[in-house]
């Protein structure tokens, strides 16, 4: 999932040096250029934690040096390379979700991503946030899908049966789920929840009831905030950043339908072809170091994957956590998911 984000982020194409080699084996210091593959506002969006990650690891290991690449077509750069047999040109992607995992394993035959079972921290990662059965992406983080509302003009729903019906008709903004990782994750908790062969039914009943369907989650988040609509398909660490810009809560209130929360967890992993492998998973350590992790949580606006983050009293305050956690594994979405989006597209989206 791309991590939610509240500046408009610059879509260029970073720094795609190829990786330098040299020198980390496992015994000395981690040294050389490391070129991290991610999504833009990893890097570029106001207090990215991108900037902080490569600043604390160079100064860690003097001798190592990290470049980022955000190509505008995100993974799927990287999988059109590896069709097209060219140089991948990056050790590291930051950024996975289980959507891009199905998508490599049905386009590609040969291996993208090394597994990386050898991690030393990899046992601290929350059991619940593995997502790759290969063992390839390793989680870093995780946002839970909620919905976020104005208390002064709407009550919480509580329950998905309750959007349907007339107290909430023309409340809700949600995301396309063919453009918007939030979109897709929002539907795929219909699924989860009110059932594969319901969640249609459910859906012409909402659509019904006066839903807007925007393209993105910028855009649904922008809509709500101009005040279109009393309640959006967002994040439960909504309040966050509401806190952070001293915003009024009465508009940043957090609820979670059948007192769940989809979770969507996003991973990083190594190219098969890395330059250098073992400056890579120092990285990849780094990253899952209690300061790492708390330092990503609070500028991701997301919860750690590990138990032992850093976190301020401010982030524990704010950030929601569902009841019960919910998802689809890689297996459960394997040779499904494209036909949900797809048959959801026709009846909604395009109906």
């Amino acid at each position: 999932m791309k991590r939610r984000t509240y500046l408009q982020a610059a879509g260029t194409l970073g720094a795609t040096a190829l990786a330098g080699c040299t020198g980390f084996t496992g015994g000395g210091e981690p040294s050389g250029t490391l070129t991290v593959a991610t999504y833009p506002s990893l890097v570029d969006s106001d207090g990215a934690a991108g900037p902080w990650l490569k600043e604390q690891f160079e100064t860690q290991y003097p001798e190592a040096t990290v470049e980022f690449a955000t190509p505008d077509s995100g993974l799927n750069y990287y999988i059109q390379r590896a069709k097209e047999g060219v140089p991948i040109e990056a050790d590291l992607y930051v950024g996975l979700n289980v959507d891009h995992l199905l998508r490599l394993d049905t386009e590609l035959d040969e291996p993208l991503f090394d597994p990386m079972d050898d991690l030393d921290r990899r046992g601290e990662v929350k059991e619940q946030l593995e997502f790759d059965p290969e063992g390839r992406a390793v989680p870093y983080d995780t946002g839970y899908i909620s919905l976020v509302y104005d208390e002064s003009a709407v009550e919480n729903p509580g329950t998905f049966e309750a959007l349907t019906t007339e107290p909430y008709a023309d409340t809700l903004i949600v995301e396309n789920a063919q453009s918007s990782a939030t979109g897709r994750a929002f539907l795929l908790w219909t699924v989860h929840t009110i059932g594969a062969d319901s969640y249609l039914d459910y859906w012409k009943r909402l659509d019904s009831n006066g839903i807007t369907v925007l393209g993105s989650w910028e855009d649904a988040y922008n809509a709500y905030s101009n005040g279109e609509k009393p309640m959006v398909v967002s994040y439960s660490t909504d309040q966050v950043y509401a806190n952070r810009y001293d915003q009024d809560m009465t508009r940043h209130q957090v609820g979670f339908l059948n007192d769940q929360g989809y979770a969507n967890p996003e991973g990083m992993a190594r190219f098969s072809s890395a330059a250098d492998s073992e400056l890579a998973k120092a990285f990849m350590e780094f990253m899952l170091t209690p300061e790492a992790q708390g330092e990503i949580a609070v500028r991701n606006v997301q919860f750690p994957a590990t138990p032992d983050a850093n976190l301020p009293e401010e982030f524990a305050k704010y950030a929601l956590e569902p009841p019960e956690p919910v998802t689809f594994t890689y297996e459960d979405l394997k040779g499904n998911v494209d036909g949900w989006v797809e048959d959801w597209a026709r009846e909604i989206a395009q109906g």
